[in-house]
């Protein structure tokens, strides 16, 4: 079921008004009005008292950290060597003859492009 549009909302109306009355329907709207505010405003309290728990939580964690040593006690001690290793790596290329009109010519092909015959 989707949002309530303006036809939809009078056309409750409507029908309220035709089972309630026109004596009963402005007493039946305040009712319905401090309900929706009471509502609001129980939710609005149960999420600020979630939110409040939630950061007292995040106070304890950060008061129960471990404590960390002195910079004193911690070892000086020079850190390991640390080897590399060179690869050399050689390609060789052959060279590709190109006629002129740059397209490539096979090794065994004839020079002349003109058909024996």
């Amino acid at each position: 079921m989707g949002p309530l549009g303006f036809p939809e909302l009078i056309l409750i109306f409507i029908v309220a008004l035709i089972v309630f009355g026109p004596k009963r329907l402005p007493e039946i709207g305040r009712t319905i009005g401090k309900a929706l505010g009471e509502f609001k405003k129980a939710s609005d309290e149960l999420k600020n008292t979630i939110e409040r728990e939630v950061r007292a939580e995040e106070l304890k964690e950060l008061t129960t950290l471990p404590k960390f040593t002195s910079l004193d006690s911690v070892s000086r001690s020079e850190p390991a060597p640390v080897q590399t290793a060179v690869q050399t790596v050689t390609v060789e290329a052959t060279p590709v003859p190109v006629s002129v009109d740059a397209t490539p010519v096979a090794a065994n092909a004839p020079s002349d492009p003109t058909p024996a015959g």
